[in-house]
């Protein structure tokens, strides 16, 4: 095991984007967790299953940690299942691609940039939000700044996360208003550095996500643009492994590791001062500022639809167009539903 937890930083240090593994075992002393029995044990049907130990990719601090030691989720599955944390998208994508995370969601941008690349995975259900009229992600300006609108980026230097789903935002958005990156300046930073640098004046954009972009704003910030349709998707993408994916006992033990995780988040949901305990824990902010950008982590998980291929589709050709990415991408062809169709986790009866 610590072989596989070496890869796994190694994969994340060699892009300075810092991954941290946490196990987390199956079971749990809290008797009175909410989900502990809501799923059928599966070890009678399945006693296969015992052998698999499943590392869900965390993006960011999603909540899915804390969620599975609250609800006892995964209690009575005959697997085991950790967690490793990621700070974005396209380092899970890589890790699922090497078989170092089995399962994890990222933004629409991600397994994009990671097919640019050749990487080994599928994207397997869509993530949709339930506050679809609310951005999860925006591109914002610092308070004073004299910018008013997308056209008045061009010439300006912009934090971006590369490979991420604000680096298709700033793109899309350049591209609202007649410009391409060449008429502004993409600073590809991650995360931490991207703040860094708006809090220090060095760039005059930042393109982020929730948190962020909503503790940056309660600060002073102002928002620019913000991450909605048709200029950005308010949906993100679960990726597994195909190494998993192609075995035929381990798929059918992964695909209920999603359902499993799908029933957490329902739960979380309809219990939103859990849900940002839980989230204030994982990412260690203040409970206020997670309670400020829970609507960005309440979402359904479903199967993945035609439309989101075309929606997909239309983005991976909008970067290949700007010279972000160098291959074609045939989104089509890293699409395998592990979901039955019409499945919808906001419709699962989950006890509060």
């Amino acid at each position: 095991m610590r072989k596989r937890t070496t890869r796994l930083i190694g994969v994340v240090g060699s892009l300075a984007l810092a991954g941290t593994l946490v196990a987390c075992g199956s079971s749990s002393s809290n008797t009175t967790a909410p989900l502990r029995n809501a799923v059928d044990a599966s070890d009678a049907k399945h006693p296969e299953w015992s052998t698999y130990t499943f590392t869900i990719g965390d993006n960011g601090g999603d909540g899915s940690q804390e969620l599975a030691k609250l609800t006892g989720v995964f209690d009575n599955a005959s697997y085991k299942v950790k967690f490793a944390r990621f700070t974005y998208g396209p380092p899970l994508v890589q890790a699922a691609a090497s078989g170092d995370i089995d399962l994890g969601s990222v933004g629409d941008v991600p397994p994009i940039t990671g097919a640019a690349k050749e990487y080994g995975f599928k994207v397997v259900a869509a993530n949709r939000s339930l506050t679809p009229d609310q951005a999860v992600e925006n591109i914002i300006v610092p308070k004073g700044s004299k910018l008013r609108t997308a056209a008045d980026l061009k010439g300006k230097k912009i934090a971006v996360p590369q490979g991420s789903s604000a680096h298709g935002l700033a793109l899309n958005a350049l591209s609202s208003v007649g410009l391409t990156p060449k008429d502004a300046k993409l600073v590809f930073l991650d995360p931490a550095a991207g703040a860094t640098a708006f809090n220090t004046g060095k760039v005059d954009a930042w393109s982020i996500w929730n948190p962020q972009s909503a503790i940056a704003v309660k600060n002073g910030a102002r928002i620019l643009v913000k991450g909605l349709p048709p200029i950005d998707q308010t949906s993100s993408y679960y990726v597994a492994s195909d190494t998993s994916l192609k075995d035929k006992t381990k798929r059918a033990a992964l695909t209920d590791v999603l359902k499993r995780l799908s029933r957490e988040f329902a739960w979380a949901v309809r219990n939103p001062d859990d849900y940002a305990q839980a989230l204030s824990k994982e990412q260690g902010i203040p409970l206020d500022d997670a309670k400020a950008s829970l609507a960005a982590y309440s979402n359904r998980v479903t199967p993945l639809e035609q439309p989101d291929i075309e929606l997909e589709q239309k983005l991976a050709d909008a970067f290949l167009t700007a010279g972000q990415i160098t291959k074609k991408v045939d989104v089509k062809s890293i699409t395998d539903n592990l979901l039955p169709a019409g499945y919808d986790s906001s419709k699962l009866k989950v006890t509060s």
